[in-house]
């Protein structure tokens, strides 16, 4: 009876472990450059994510070619030029999610800490943002800034007024149970 007792406990345990793991099944990635001669904004609805909220563990993937522009020669100055894409065609993030509880059903202010890679230069940082729960899944929101001579983007001098030293990064992924 012991042996029954403790295999449904491993069970619904790993059941539950299972049940907190979520696949984004939709993204956008938007990046935004405000600087004295232009605006320049680039959306992404490529990007992929998986988030285990009983662990907190998370982790994102954003293919730079898979952002778009306005103009077909900003993106392409932007895949060759600045972030590379042929040498470093993805943006990542591996962490860890705190302050969400699984249990609340209300929109929830977290903090995701990890390391961030873009452009072959890995950082730790802390992201703030709101995780809320849907039918079926979760939504986590976050926009924050990406310095970029962090991630030793150069911005060449005839340039300088077209592009933003920060650029304002908004992201949105839609979770469904995996």
């Amino acid at each position: 009876m012991k042996k029954l007792i403790l295999a449904v406990l491993i069970i619904s345990w790993s059941h539950d472990l299972l049940a907190q793991s979520y696949q984004s099944m939709e993204s956008e990635v938007t990046f935004f450059s405000s600087a004295p001669m232009e605006d320049i904004k680039a959306t992404n609805k490529k990007a992929t994510s998986l988030f285990n909220a009983a662990t907190g563990a998370i982790a994102f993937v954003v293919p730079i070619q898979g952002f778009q522009f306005r103009k077909s020669l900003m993106q392409q100055h932007f895949n060759e030029n600045y972030l590379e894409s042929d040498k470093y065609p993805n943006a990542t993030f591996e962490g860890k999610v705190i302050g969400f509880d699984p249990n609340n059903s209300g929109v929830q202010e977290a903090v995701a800490e990890g390391t961030m890679t873009i452009h072959g230069v890995a950082k730790k940082v802390k992201i703030n943002g709101q995780i809320s729960k849907t039918a079926g899944g979760l939504k986590i929101e976050t926009k924050f800034p990406i310095k970029v001579a962090d991630y030793d983007i150069e911005i060449p001098r005839v340039v300088f007024y077209n592009i933003a030293e920060v650029v304002e990064v908004t992201a949105v992924f839609i979770y469904k149970e995996k």
